[in-house]
């Protein structure tokens, strides 16, 4: 049987990881474990035995880490996502955002307004103080579409005209800004400061926009349970924490033993709050 696609590349985004990312200490503990915990030093160890880790001293910085790991995560969906076009038709692009502007988000056609938005407020400190920075968002990397013109939407049949549809956002003649499709959150570990950070990025996307919401989700190496669980446990602002190896962290969780930490991932897994990466394109295709 000819393996999947998808699975491949969630191999080869494993052995990148391996190649460039994943370092250990002189102890032989992976560096997305937190040292000062027993339990995450164990499970990520596990893992990376399970993905093919061979004891290899190093470090980076947390800078170079967060940033290697978004280019990785781009890299993957590139590979996969793309390929899902006879699923999800468009004219797709994935980027990794350099700039952390608010401008960065405001080129998409949700958010616009967010142009304005700044400039009032950076003219008056009244609306400044009252608006705070809940109209700052910074996604790692974005998934956007390109909006159609009339000859793509009039391909098999005459569906557009100049007597309606005049504010599609699909439609060019209407909107040639491009239209965010989702936005993804790279947390190589999750603290509790990291975890509160996506949290208030996904709800100030769902606020902040105008139109529809974009896909909202997390990717991380995290080991922990508990800690992924700050984050992916309850509804409503972001739509999924995708583990890097979810398949690797069950198996390391049940070896150790650790009936605790076992229950509250199998409670994220069955309340869908928690996925592997390799579920992240089909998700998005959605």
């Amino acid at each position: 049987m000819i393996g999947g696609l998808i699975s491949s590349e969630r191999s080869r985004f494993h052995q990148r990881l391996l190649d460039e990312l994943i370092f250990t200490n002189k102890e032989g503990v992976p560096n997305f474990a937190d040292n000062s915990q027993v339990f995450s030093r164990e499970v990520a160890s596990h893992i990376y035995t399970a993905i093919g880790g061979e004891s290899k001293e190093g470090r980076l910085s947390g800078q170079t880490l967060g940033n290697q790991f978004e280019v990785f995560t781009s890299a993957y969906l590139e590979a996969t996502f793309l390929k899902l076009s006879h699923l999800r038709p468009g004219k797709w692009t994935i980027e990794q955002v350099r700039s952390r502007a608010s401008e960065s988000i405001a080129r998409f056609e949700q958010y616009a307004h967010l142009i304005d938005l700044k400039a009032l407020a950076t003219n008056n400190q009244v609306l400044a103080a009252a608006l705070g920075n809940d109209y700052s968002i910074s996604p790692d990397i974005v998934i956007l579409r390109d909006p159609e013109g009339d000859d793509h939407i009039n391909l098999y049949d005459t569906l557009v005209d100049g007597n309606a549809n005049r504010q599609s956002s699909l439609r060019k003649s209407a909107n040639s800004a491009p239209i965010l499709h989702a936005s993804i959150s790279c947390k190589w570990t999750l603290r509790s400061d990291r975890a509160q950070n996506a949290r208030s990025e996904a709800l100030n996307l769902l606020r902040n926009r105008k139109g529809r919401s974009p896909h909202i989700v997390i990717v991380t190496a995290e080991p922990t349970p508990s800690r992924i669980s700050s984050i992916a446990l309850g509804t409503g602002d972001i739509d999924c924490v995708y583990h890097f190896a979810l398949y690797e962290l069950q198996q390391a969780v049940q070896d150790i033993g650790n009936d605790d930490n076992q229950q509250l991932l199998n409670i994220m897994i069955e309340g869908k709050r928690l996925k592997d990466i390799s579920d992240l394109p089909l998700d998005l295709a959605v």
